[in-house]
């Protein structure tokens, strides 16, 4: 801990000497004269404190220049500009010090003698405030749920945290997240995208450090059109506090397997610059397991799985704030995972076993990206130029192994895939704003973006060896040989350039914005199987228009229309044409004739805010064209088996409603719910079979807190997720109830967090399916889990950090936290 200490007070000391003055600054012109000295102690104990940091401000409260005590708790500041200035001093654990000095050229060195400095035992009810109860607002093109102790107490990650969410559910064996039932959703963190696995991402991020998760159902055009269902932005508490501040969070969960996640956010912010720090870790095993059985040819197939991964998360960076105009942040996440899956397959017919293969894929992926980013505030409040650019490289190398196990061995069977994967995205982007009047705003925006996939596959396959006399050679090693069988290669860029604008416009108790966004599409693909090369290329220009309209007739009702288009274009993984194996009797091959989706969206919403809690309600419609679906059709290869692919529907009409409400019942009891409702209606052609399905679904939740005594809280969580239906499948409803107990310990300072999970193990993927042949089939995971988490907080300093807008928002954001 003292070296700790000691790194971030070096910091701040080079900081400090590194002030650069500024013209629109002209206190920073005046003569720097001054030097001012002291010592600092313990008031009980009368012992020198090390490593205290000293803060010189203007009488504007503006920080001139600062620095340390050393070891005998001395310190001497010098160039202090001449004029009244306020020393600050602050220590973790200590009541702030404050101090009024004059300098002039009479009186240039002034000793401020012994200062003592008391403990605070309250200091951390400056670091962070959360609310009792999450609270619901309507913005002009987004609903944001500020998350109060209700949903903090809910999760210890994002991922548990989100599940609680309204209209939100993650998918507790994948960790994928939809928005009203679809999984098409872009997640950003602080307005920006993450080039980090989403799942692995919120498994990272601390409940605590979530200030409000954005549900942005029906984007306005300043945002990239991609993902159907919307975004969901997760806005991190500011963490740039004067001074030294750090939380560490760890936690194990205990199921048929034990798992482990932990994380460490640290910030020091002194002066000009703040500095952020923060690393993350999931390491545990995953088991899962299903059948699929198939009566056409009385078929079982029985899957064995499990997935033993660890991974890390480290984000390093800085804000620097050359003046009050003048913003510059910069970081880097570095993100590694090594992961082991282990699968094994049985298929019998008719009882009798077939098959045993077994697929071992050895892989490991390594992400670094680099964020620059650029801020100039002009004289006029809300009149800014951000220029931001993004550079990311992946590499995610596997080593599968496939095995037939029954004897006598078929070799075809037996083969290792060795693939090499490497990506590289680039982004650019120009955002301005401009407040034209006071109730009125323009907004215009460039960006390029350039996303590079590299592919390489080799395949081995093993060939029996024979003796002179043509026997096989079986003694239990040399029976075999290993020789090339199969080589692919495909590479697949994509290039966007895109350019908005939006109006927004406030007349008495509406305001309106209007928008349009224009983006140029280029794809360029080359796939390659042996002999084989297919090229895939597509050009296309496209103008995503939008709309919203907001109307308060009180601070405590509002109305909002919206309309947008959208787009979901067909990854590298649907348009792949090279046939990959997935199980034994099922075969995956992506269409290179996938055409993009397009959607346009309408919304209506109402919210009411009431003394105890608010209210809201929606409704949505969705015409989606050229929708892309998954379909299962006959192996044209072999008929006993069935081709996982991709295809555009005719059409998909998506529409529905919801309600959700926070209320609280009793002083003691605070409840969190939602209900929706959808209707989906699609129709599109499987196995040449035209085919036409309309799916409702609902969805509930129900989330209970309870709050026995000041440091004592218990919690009641329950979820019903509705069955589905597309034009092949028909998948039965889940429902899970949890519950758990959090307890603030150390003064307040830590919290022990209890959980336990799917109590009556319900969660489970079911499902039937008649085309292309009559069969059904259930997964199951882990569901059933008990959590035991411990978190600590500690460091002190009043909230300075400078505001700043950050990309795809309309707020101002931190640089920190997790990206």
């Amino acid at each position: 801990m003292k070296k700790l200490i000691f790194i971030c007070s070096f910091i701040f000391t080079l900081t400090a000497i590194a002030q650069i003055p500024s013209e629109s600054n002209p206190i920073e012109n005046n003569l720097k004269t001054g030097v001012i000295s002291g010592i600092i102690v313990d008031k009980i104990t009368n012992t020198a404190i090390p490593y205290v940091s000293i803060i010189i401000k203007n009488a504007e409260d503006k920080i001139q220049t600062g620095g340390i005590t050393d070891d005998e708790g001395s310190f001497t500041i010098k160039q202090i500009p001449e004029g009244e200035s306020i020393v600050e001093i602050q220590f973790i654990g200590y009541k702030t010090e404050v101090k009024k000095i004059t300098i002039s050229r009479v009186n240039s060195k002034i000793d401020l003698g012994i200062i003592e400095l008391k403990e605070e035992t309250s200091q951390l009810d400056e670091v962070l405030v959360v609310a009792e109860t999450s609270t619901i607002t309507q913005k002009i093109d987004r609903k944001v749920i500020n998350v109060g102790k209700d949903l903090t107490s809910a999760g210890t990650t994002a991922s548990e945290l989100l599940n609680n969410v309204q209209s939100v559910s993650v998918d507790s064996q994948t960790g994928n997240i939809s928005l009203r039932g679809n999984e098409n959703v872009r997640v950003l963190v602080d307005g920006k995208p993450t080039n980090i696995n989403v799942a692995d991402l919120l498994k990272q991020i601390p409940s605590t450090s979530i200030k409000s998760v954005e549900l942005i159902t029906n984007p306005s055009a300043k945002y990239n059109p991609e993902g159907m269902s919307g975004i969901i932005n997760i806005v991190l508490h500011k963490n740039a506090n004067i001074g030294f501040n750090a939380s560490i969070n760890t936690g194990l969960t205990m199921g048929e397997n034990n798992r482990f996640n932990g994380s460490a956010n640290m910030n020091f912010k002194t002066g000009k610059v703040n500095f952020f720090a923060n690393y993350g870790v999931n390491d545990g095993k995953n088991d899962n397991y299903g059948v699929v059985e198939r009566f056409d040819n009385n078929s079982v197939q029985n899957f064995d799985m499990q997935d033993d991964s660890n991974s890390y998360l480290l984000k390093v960076g800085a804000d620097i704030y050359f003046n009050d105009k003048n913003t510059f942040s910069f970081y880097t996440t570095q993100n590694s995972r090594d992961n082991i899956f282990n699968g094994n397959t049985k298929v019998t017919f008719n009882n009798v076993l077939n098959s045993n293969s077994q697929m071992v894929v050895d892989g490991e992926s390594d992400t670094k990206a680099y964020n620059f980013n650029y801020t100039l505030d002009f004289e006029k409040k809300g009149h800014n130029l951000e220029l931001e650019a993004n550079f990311s490289d992946s590499e995610s190398p596997e080593l599968a192994d496939y095995q037939e196990l029954i004897r006598p061995y078929d070799l075809t069977s037996n083969y290792n895939d060795i693939v090499k994967n490497e990506r590289g995205t680039r982004l650019f982007n120009i955002d301005y704003t401009n407040p034209l009047s006071e109730n009125s705003k323009l907004e215009l925006g460039l960006e390029a973006r350039f996303n590079e996939t590299r592919n390489t596959n080799v395949t081995t396959q093993h060939e029996f060896i024979y003796d002179s006399n043509g026997n096989l050679i079986d003694d239990g090693n040399d029976w075999f040989e290993t020789k090339l069988k199969d080589y692919t290669f495909f590479e697949y860029n994509r290039d966007i350039y895109s350019a908005y604008v939006n109006y927004n416009q406030k007349f008495n108790k509406l305001s309106m914005q209007l928008g349009a966004r224009f983006e140029q599409y280029e794809v360029d693909g080359t796939f390659v199987k042996g002999n084989e090369t297919i090229n895939y290329t597509d050009d296309i220009f496209s103008i995503y228009p939008s709309a919203f309209f907001t109307y308060n007739p009180s601070d405590k009702n509002q109305f909002q229309l919206s309309y947008s288009r959208r787009v979901d274009r067909p990854s590298i993984g649907q348009v792949n044409p090279i046939r990959e194996w997935s199980t034994p009797l099922i075969t995956s091959v992506g269409n290179p004739n996938l055409k993009p989706q397009f959607t346009n969206s309408y919304e209506f919403n109402y919210t009411k805010q009431h003394e105890k809690g608010s209210f809201t309600l929606g409704t949505f419609y969705r015409r989606v064209n050229d929708n892309i679906d998954r379909i299962l059709n006959v192996d044209p290869l072999d008929e006993d088996k069935v081709e996982l692919s991709f295809n555009n529907t005719e059409s998909n009409n998506r529409y529905g409603f919801e309600i959700s409400s926070n209320y609280r019942i009793a002083k003691w009891w605070r409840t969190n719910a939602s209900f929706d409702l959808y209707t989906q209606k699609e129709s599109g052609i499987a196995n040449g079979e035209q085919l036409e399905v309309t799916n409702n679904s609902i969805n509930f939740r129900l989330s209970n807190n309870f709050t026995a005594t000041k440091n004592l809280r218990f919690q009641l969580f329950t979820m019903y997720r509705g069955g589905g239906e597309s034009i092949q499948f028909k998948v039965d409803p889940m429902w899970m109830i949890n519950t758990g107990a959090s307890l603030n310990v150390l003064k307040g300072k830590g919290t022990v967090s209890l959980r336990v999970n799917d109590i009556f193990e319900s969660m489970k993927f079911k499902f039937k399916s008649e085309n292309p042949y009559p069969s059904t089939g259930q997964f199951n995971w882990e569901s059933r889990t008990a959590y035991i988490g411990f978190m600590y907080r500690f460091g002190g300093g009043k909230n300075k950090a400078k505001g700043r807008k950050s990309r795809d928002k309309n707020e101002a954001q931190n640089g920190g936290g997790f990206i």
